[in-house]
């Protein structure tokens, strides 16, 4: 049997990689937390699927699971939130399983920022302007953050900046950023980005707080920071300038074609 650690997605039942549905559907067990995971998913599991609602579950419980279902030789579908390469707690289960000598694969999804950043209708990389995405969290009722990676540092390059765990406390946030971003600096807060109660805030470091507090925004949501979400005066991008060089395939080579 395998773990399959798939990436749910951001929210909407739609948003799942080909890959991570066709497991889905195929498992016998199904680890997700239900919270976050919209319930349409789940509509895919085969019948007589083991579904298992993991929000009140702790580590141990959770991986429990997993080896009762690799003692009874059946595939497991753990569902997480988003993409499992950030802020999933997919390292300690994986850390478990390698003890245990279960197997295990990982699925990728779309992470949270990606969708934040298609309902906000913008590209958080822009020529001369932003060419660097960061992705952090705070340490507030969390684990603690590694030296050097305080909003201070971090926010230095005043590259765009994506906080995730950190809308309910904006006030802090905006405290820690306004010295290296300035007060007139572009915001964005995006709660339950893709899904029908979506809500987006737009302001400036000034105002973002008050305007979250207004919106009654408390969790499920990320706040995006920096310039480009504003950019509109910047050069075109070289991948599809004039002067590029395009090279020509060699003879007998033909330029690739999606199927």
């Amino acid at each position: 049997m395998t773990v399959y650690f798939i990436g749910a997605g951001p929210g909407a039942a739609d948003l799942i990689t080909v890959r991570g549905q066709r497991l889905l559907s195929e498992a016998r067990v199904c680890l997700y937390a239900g919270s976050l995971v919209p319930a349409e998913m789940l509509a895919v599991c085969p019948p007589g699927c083991r579904l298992v609602d993991t929000a009140n579950m702790d580590l141990d419980a959770i991986i429990g699971e997993m080896v009762a279902a690799h003692a009874n030789g059946h595939d497991v579908a753990r569902l997480h939130s988003g993409d499992p390469s950030v802020f999933s707690a997919v390292a300690e289960q994986i850390r478990r399983l390698d003890a245990a000598e279960i197997p295990y694969a990982i699925v990728p999804g779309v992470p949270a920022f990606a969708a934040a950043a298609a309902s906000l209708g913008r590209e958080f990389t822009v020529p001369e302007v932003a060419q660097t995405v960061i992705l952090t969290r705070t340490a507030e009722r969390a684990t603690a953050m590694p030296a050097g990676e305080d909003l201070a540092t971090l926010g230095a390059s005043r590259s765009t900046m994506v906080l995730h765990l950190a809308v309910q406390r904006i006030d802090a946030v905006v405290a820690e950023l306004v010295g290296n971003y300035g007060s007139d600096c572009p915001v964005a807060v995006v709660a339950r980005a893709s899904r029908a109660d979506e809500l987006i805030v737009r302001g400036t470091l000034d105002d973002i707080a008050g305007r979250v507090r207004a919106a009654g925004i408390k969790r499920t949501a990320v706040i995006v920071v920096g310039a480009a979400l504003t950019a509109a005066q910047f050069p075109d991008s070289h991948l599809y300038s004039v002067s590029r060089s395009r090279e020509t395939p060699p003879p007998g080579r033909r330029p690739w074609r999606p199927s």
